[in-house]
């Protein structure tokens, strides 16, 4: 009949339509086993992320850990470094004493208290003058020296200077005088006299005698005006150690 098809086409468009269908069927399949194929391996590629990361965190606290306790180990270490340095520092001190004591010893041995040319006394330097002058001019010459017209404190004093009268046997000034009040014998330093070694009746005032002079080993008032040798005298310098 003309209006009905024909077997053969209907049965090629059957294939037809079957074989689009298995097609399709395969190829969705495909792509099910290629998304279930995917997610394995996403998986895995975490897994090993995740695992280097802890592994990396693991590192990182040991290192730490150890170098706390290097740090820990060398306290102690650093501590008797410490103490040996300061030990070697206290050697060091103790030979700059040694050697500063050392110094100060020869220093004492050479150190002069006394400026050349005077004589040292208990604790004081005297000077006998090589010029001549007056009471007044006596005085001022051991002004300028630093020093005053010889005092006699004592007993013994009064015998050194005896010594030093005798060696240059010269009539010689000292500090005492009544030229201010007459009878009222007071030294340079303005201290009254005490202790005397006057010579048999003297102090006389024989023409206005208002000064003192040491007459080999006894005292002798005389004239201000007088030429006399003097004796100045001043307190030693201290030496090292000393």
């Amino acid at each position: 009949m003309a209006g009905e098809p024909e077997p053969q086409q209907t049965k090629n468009h059957e294939e037809e339509v079957t074989f689009e269908v298995q097609e399709f069927a395969k190829n969705d399949h495909e792509g099910l086993i290629c998304s279930s194929k995917s997610i394995p391996e996403y998986l895995t590629r975490v897994s090993w992320l995740l695992l280097l990361l802890i592994s990396l965190s693991i590192f990182v606290l040991m290192l730490a850990t150890l170098v706390q306790v290097s740090r820990i180990r060398g306290c102690p270490q650093r501590s008797t470094s410490d103490q040996q340095g300061s030990s070697s520092s206290d050697s060091s001190l103790e030979k700059v004493q040694q050697q500063l004591n050392q110094i100060n010893v020869s220093l004492a041995g050479l150190c002069r208290p006394c400026p050349w040319e005077w004589e040292l006394f208990q604790g004081s330097c005297y000077l006998f003058s090589r010029t001549l002058g007056s009471w007044e001019a006596s005085v001022a010459s051991c002004q300028n020296l630093g020093a005053h017209l010889v005092i006699v404190n004592s007993f013994e004093e009064q015998q050194f200077l005896k010594y030093l009268h005798i060696r240059k046997n010269e009539l010689t000034w000292i500090g005492l005088s009544d030229h201010r009040h007459e009878g009222s014998w007071h030294w340079v330093d303005g201290t009254s006299l005490g202790l005397s070694f006057w010579k048999d009746g003297e102090p006389n005032n024989d023409g206005d005698e208002d000064c003192v002079e040491l007459l080999e080993d006894k005292w002798n008032d005389r004239r201000c005006t007088a030429k006399n040798f003097w004796i100045c005298e001043k307190p030693s310098a201290p030496c090292p150690g000393h």
